[in-house]
């Protein structure tokens, strides 16, 4: 048996299990409940897409995140509780370059899970991932400069800050800097909480 290639994994998104959370790909009927997440200003307030209009607008998303995985694109699971199957948020690649093996990585999380350590649980899934199967090089996350509670749960999964980025990004008609962090494969200590 051949040994898997990083576009294996985006093609073939692994289940992966933590003690409360399962991150899988996404579903058509997770829309109603992920809805919650991807249609609220406040979830959406400082990333890059605008909030969904409607269940269908969520469904379709969903739709259009596993074409980009078939394709071996980056592309993001559904984050859902273990104990209930409920999608409260999404977790997944934003880019790769096959020259330098760095991926970067997003998230959003359901208003009413904020807080519980639900991002620094599903990012530690996601590292482990990363460095341990796929033996990426470099991992990256860029959070605005607003927004530091997703720099806390980068710092909480051991990236590292590098800086700041002065406009970087162009979000919702203003230009934002942002802050980049970044875990090496040097840097990753496996997670106790990932179940393997």
């Amino acid at each position: 048996m051949t040994e898997m290639g990083v576009r294996d994994y985006f093609a073939a998104m692994p289940m992966l299990t933590t003690a409360r959370l399962v991150l899988r790909p996404g579903q058509a009927r997770d829309a109603e409940s992920l809805f919650r997440c991807t249609g609220d200003p406040e979830v959406a307030r400082y990333v890059l897409w605008t909030p969904h209009r409607s269940v269908a607008e969520c469904r379709s998303h969903i739709r259009y995140l596993n074409r980009k995985a078939r394709g071996g694109e980056p592309s993001s699971w559904v984050i859902a509780l273990r104990d209930t199957g409920r999608a409260i948020g999404t977790i997944g690649f934003t880019s790769y370059a096959d020259e330098t093996r760095t991926a970067e990585v997003g998230y959003s999380i359901a208003r009413d899970q904020w807080n519980r350590g639900i991002a620094t649980e599903a990012l530690s899934a996601l590292l482990s991932l990363c460095f341990e199967r796929m033996k990426l090089h470099r991992v990256e996350a860029l959070h605005d400069v607003e927004n530091p509670a997703s720099g806390h749960v980068m710092q909480h999964c051991g990236m590292r800050y590098e800086g700041t980025l002065r406009q970087k990004v162009f979000n919702k008609g203003q230009w934002r800097d942002v802050c980049l962090w970044a875990m090496l494969d040097t840097d990753y200590r496996p997670s106790a909480s990932i179940r393997r």
